[in-house]
């Protein structure tokens, strides 16, 4: 059976990164006593596969992480174990059974929202985080970035990616284009607005939290990823 886990990563754990979470995962399962499936072969490994990996430094209320198991609890069952072995700063948001043809969480990843706001001490005098982005916006034919890979380094303009937004005057919430087609991370998005208004970007500006991971539905409409599975009663 494929199972669908949503979970977030709070405070000090953004500091720690992709892989380390990874191993973190194996042995929450195993503390959990969840029913895991393993690979066959000389070296077996826990048949799980996360969705799109979260830069370090960056909050999350919806990262996902895919597993194959054996037997399983009820998805209340299973939460409550997941949490009950957890450290402060994991939280277990639900557990739901997939389709045998569901896609990996990996493979669906289509796009994200994420939260942006100001970190105390670092906001203009003034501004109006959602005015300024509007203009930014609406005033920008294209918003061209200088995009790095391992492989290459390529100008792309990005405005075709920022699916939409929203916000106040202190915050500002954004939905962008991520996953292996095309993956624009909110700092870019940031970068280029600050150059558009011909102010300097001091490191640490920003506090980016990702709020959910969409994938596309039958009708290439945008779900989150959770809504792909359904609770195990």
């Amino acid at each position: 059976m494929k199972i669908r886990i949503k979970f977030a990563k709070r405070g000090v754990l953004k500091f720690v990164g992709h892989l380390d979470i990874m191993r973190y995962f194996q042995k929450l399962i195993r503390r959990s006593s969840i029913d895991i499936s393993y690979s066959e072969g000389f070296n077996p490994h826990q048949k799980m596969s996360f969705a799109q990996p979260l830069g370090v430094g960056m909050l999350s209320e919806g990262e996902y992480v895919d597993i194959e198991v054996n037997t399983t609890y009820s998805s209340k069952e299973a939460i409550k174990r997941l949490n009950d072995a957890n450290v402060p700063g994991i939280e277990i948001l639900s557990y739901k059974l997939l389709d045998d043809n569901a896609g990996n969480a990996m493979a669906s990843v289509a796009a994200a929202d994420y939260e942006i706001i100001f970190r105390d001490g670092y906001k203009p005098e003034g501004f109006n985080f959602y005015e300024k982005f509007t203009e930014f916006f609406n005033n920008s034919p294209e918003v061209n970035v200088i995009k790095e890979t391992k492989k290459s380094v390529s100008r792309l303009n990005i405005k075709p990616y920022i699916y939409n937004y929203s916000g106040t005057s202190d915050t500002l919430k954004i939905r962008l284009s991520t996953g292996s087609a095309v993956n624009i991370k909110p700092e870019l998005v940031m970068d280029a607005f600050y150059r558009y208004m011909e102010l300097p970007l001091p490191d640490f500006t920003f506090i980016y939290t990702r709020l959910e991971v969409y994938g596309n539905d039958s009708c290439n409409n945008l779900i989150p990823l959770m809504d792909f599975g359904k609770d195990i009663l």
